[in-house]
């Protein structure tokens, strides 16, 4: 095990790029993104020296000098690998006695029915709920995914899609809606898109400053998509290609036009920069619990459905606690917080209009952890 010095974080950065579990949440970049946090690497080396496993750690201050520890959707590795797994914990450990820690989280995308790697982290005294809601999590524990898209070509995948989606597609085409990659001199369009979302759907959005310190961060890696119908910008997206992931991030659409169906082509587009990066998926990130068609949210189910890949149920989070006293004060304090956002939201879905919620924002989106 190794606390990296900062100098040497390029490495850790070559490895979780190049791994199956690796996430734009778990590269360095994400901690620029994530400046008001701390931020600490551990690795776990093979006997020639190379890195088996790793993860970025986050580090959020809490009252009276304590801390927690954060690996957004690590940590990177084979989970099975129970001595690559040992030592990484052996790391945490270092970090709780640097930083006065009361708990390290970590919500790797462990699929649910994965037993073997849940038992892992459990095996290890690691707390873990299972079945937990979405209120309870920090990451949403639903996404949808275009699966196994490596090695395949436009045309097959859009032949793989359901027949309203193709049509919508063409809709767009046909009605000359242009999507564009652009650069951080379109964001006020993108931000004036996402205010109209937010106030139109009731979710929150952020600033000009956040979304342009995700573009600078990972460069080539994160894309700002837009879309265009007679000179008007209607739909936008911020969308990172990332460890053999194509993750659409931020969406954000307006009001009006909305049936040339810019929504479609903008998912068509990234879908297509995630075949030419040689991506194995395409995750379009959240969707509801309750797909109940009486949902509020089944809109976006039923809009990314209808591009026919697959909803991912993740295991949920787990905690590996160091002060249990401190750790029950603090869950205390964080579920009258729950209870109150709660009660808060049921009383904004009351006043708005039944299903009105975008068909390409997420309602938790990959960043939802400060």
């Amino acid at each position: 095990m190794e606390l990296l010095s900062k100098n040497r974080y390029n490495e850790y950065e070559q490895f979780a790029r190049r791994h199956r579990y690796g996430s734009f949440m778990q590269s360095v970049n994400w901690a620029k993104v994530k400046e008001n946090w701390g931020n600490e690497v551990v690795v776990s080396r093979s006997g020639d020296g190379t890195i088996r496993g790793g993860m970025l750690v986050l580090i959020k201050r809490l009252p009276l000098g304590y801390s927690m520890l954060y690996s957004p959707r690590g940590p990177v590795c084979d989970y099975e690998d129970r001595e690559t797994m040992a030592d990484l914990l052996e790391g945490a450990k270092a970090l709780a006695k640097k930083h006065k820690a009361v708990l390290w989280k970590c919500d790797p995308m462990v699929e649910e029915e994965e037993s073997g790697k849940i038992e892992a982290f459990l095996q290890l005294g690691f707390a873990y709920k299972a079945g937990c809601s979405e209120e309870e999590t920090v990451q949403r524990r639903f996404n949808y995914i275009l699966p196994d898209i490596q090695g395949k070509t436009p045309e097959e995948v859009i032949a793989s899609f359901s027949q309203k989606t193709r049509y919508n597609i063409r809709v767009a085409k046909r009605h000359q809606v242009e999507c564009r990659v652009c650069g951080k001199e379109s964001l006020p369009d993108f931000v004036r898109l996402s205010k109209i979302t937010a106030d139109r759907d009731h979710f929150t959005d952020r600033s000009m400053d956040y979304y342009a310190k995700m573009l600078e961060a990972f460069g080539e890696d994160m894309r700002l998509y837009l879309c265009y119908y007679q000179g008007i910008p209607l739909s936008g997206a911020i969308c990172c290609r990332y460890a053999g992931k194509t993750n659409y991030i931020f969406g954000a659409s307006d009001s009006q036009y909305r049936n040339v169906m810019p929504n479609y082509l903008m998912q068509w587009e990234m879908i297509n920069w995630a075949l030419e990066g040689n991506c194995y998926i395409y995750d379009f990130l959240g969707i509801p619990v309750n797909c109940d068609e009486n949902s509020p949210m089944y809109g976006v189910y039923r809009f990314k459905k209808g591009f026919n890949g697959r909803a991912v149920g993740y295991a949920g989070e787990f905690d590996y606690i160091f002060r249990p006293f401190v750790n029950r004060l603090l869950n205390a304090a964080q579920n009258a917080r729950r209870s109150y956002y709660k009660f808060r939201r049921r009383q904004e879905e009351k006043k708005a209009p039944h299903g009105t919620k975008a068909l390409t924002d997420q309602p938790k989106g990959g960043d939802q952890h400060d």
